[in-house]
């Protein structure tokens, strides 16, 4: 079964948190631990990013080439700018591929079980933001 999610449900993130092309504040009030987004970044449980990213020297087979390389996106966005690529992305690109992993109105083809969660909890979100912040060049 196919459920939608409207404008009228609650944002996870609500506009007003959004500066610009980032998220400034952190979603949880426990900081991100990198370990734990390295985890999330390569697990198929988790966002499985490596499915479409590369991370040089990460220790995850068969990383993916559609999307962009991350082995420095920390030297290239800031933290916040980073969590609404990962909140969110279709706000900066639309049309884009990226999941959404933490955004749960205006999806589509979303089962019953899983309406109204998003993909990542808010600490992955925060873990993969530590993680992701930490790889400069």
């Amino acid at each position: 079964m196919v459920a939608g999610c409207n404008d009228a449900q609650a944002r996870l993130v609500p506009r007003d948190r959004i500066v610009n092309d980032a998220i400034p504040a952190p979603l949880t009030s426990t900081p991100g631990d990198a370990e734990a987004g390295a985890n999330v970044f390569a697990s198929r449980g988790g966002g499985h990013c490596v499915l479409c990213h590369q991370v040089d020297g990460l220790d995850a087979p068969f990383q993916g080439n559609v999307g962009p390389v991350l082995t420095d996106v920390g030297s290239r966005l800031s933290p916040g700018q980073i969590r609404l690529r990962i909140v969110d992305y279709e706000l900066i690109r639309p049309g884009v591929l990226m999941p959404s992993y933490y955004r749960t109105h205006n999806l589509y083809q979303v089962s019953e079980a899983e309406a109204g969660r998003p993909v990542l909890p808010a600490q992955s979100v925060e873990d993969l933001v530590a993680y992701l912040s930490n790889l400069k060049d």
